[in-house]
C-alpha cells in the first residue's frame, strides 16, 4: 500500500493496523476522541450548566421529603441557603382548581402563601 493511503488514528494520528475500518489505534484514543468532539460544542459549556442546576434543584427536592412522606414544607430561605434556583424546571403541572406545581424532574413544588412551598413526588408511571 502506498504510503499516501496509510490509515491514521483520528486522534494521535499513528499508523493504524488491523482491520481495514478501524479509525483509532486503541479505546482511550477513541473515548479521548469522542471526549473533545463533545466538547467542542459552542452550546455544551451552557447546557451542562443548566443540566447541573435541574440536578441540584431535584436533589434538594429530594433530600428535604422523607421516604415515608407524600409531601413536605419548606420555606424559600431554606430553599436558596442549598443552593435551590427556581428559575431552572424541566416541567409544570397545572390542577383543575388552577395550583401550579413546578417540576425538576420527578420532584416538584407548590408555591403557597408567605414564601413557603410544598415539596411533593410525582407518581411513578
Amino acid at each position: 500500500m502506498p504510503a499516501s493511503d496509510v490509515k491514521t488514528c483520528l486522534y494521535c494520528g499513528k499508523p493504524l493496523k488491523g482491520r481495514i475500518d478501524k479509525k483509532f489505534c486503541d479505546d482511550n484514543c477513541r473515548n479521548s476522541y469522542n471526549n473533545q468532539q463533545k466538547a467542542k460544542g459552542s452550546h455544551s459549556s451552557y447546557v451542562r450548566n443548566i443540566n447541573n442546576a435541574l440536578l441540584k434543584n431535584r436533589k434538594i427536592l429530594e433530600s428535604l421529603l422523607p421516604d415515608d412522606k407524600k409531601t413536605a414544607n419548606a420555606n424559600r430561605d431554606k430553599l436558596m441557603r442549598l443552593g435551590f434556583q427556581f428559575k431552572y424546571i424541566t416541567h409544570f403541572y397545572t390542577t383543575k382548581d388552577d395550583k401550579t406545581y413546578f417540576y425538576c424532574y420527578d420532584y416538584g413544588y407548590l408555591p403557597v402563601e408567605n414564601d413557603w412551598y410544598i415539596i411533593v413526588k410525582s407518581k411513578e408511571e
